[in-house]
């Protein structure tokens, strides 16, 4: 079922992407040259490529991450009945065990704030290196990559038009945006 859904929202994509160029390749030949036809295809091309490599990426990263999941360590309800986890399923409002403000002394203050700190830090590390293939993909290199070689050829060249550069890097997110839109109907 759920990759059903996925192909049918690959596939929305995919038409909505080939809509939009094609209306976008049509516009320009009736109203501008064939250097700005070329300015936005380059930006058009570049562009989606990093949306695919980032989405194929992220999506790599994330079943890493879910089959790596120990579910015995991240499921903390062994002393939650089956209403606490239908009135509170993500753990929400459990209530911790509060320190009397007598036994609160600076000496103990500076343990607690440095214990959370050790915490966030060894999260915050072990997220960056999950994250790191996310971010480091040889195809989101590859993207920008072509971007870049891109814009400075036709910039060399003195063909090089911003606003249809602009124009052709916009289509991707508008088409993003139309094809959620159509998705959700």
């Amino acid at each position: 079922m759920i990759k059903m859904k996925i192909n049918s929202s690959i596939k929305n994509f995919a038409k909505v992407f080939i809509v939009l160029n094609l209306c976008l390749i049509i516009s320009v030949l009736v109203l501008k040259d064939a250097i700005w036809l070329l300015n936005t295809q380059v930006a058009f091309i570049s562009s989606l490529f990093i949306t695919i490599a980032s989405f194929l990426s992220y999506r790599k990263n994330i079943q890493g991450r879910l089959s790596n999941l120990d579910i015995s360590k991240s499921n903390k309800t062994e002393d939650r009945d089956k209403i606490d986890e239908i009135d509170d399923p993500y753990d929400l409002y459990t209530e911790y065990e509060e320190i009397p403000e007598e036994e609160l002394t600076p000496e103990k203050i500076k343990e607690i704030i440095n214990d959370e700190k050790s915490k966030v830090k060894k999260d915050s590390f072990k997220n960056t290196i999950f994250s790191a293939t996310g971010f480091l993909s040889i195809y989101r290199v590859l993207g920008y990559s072509t971007l870049i070689f891109g814009f400075f050829a036709l910039n060399n060249n003195k063909l090089f038009i911003p606003m249809a550069f602009i124009i052709g890097l916009g289509i991707v997110p508008l088409g993003v945006l139309l094809s959620k839109l159509l998705d959700k109907k």
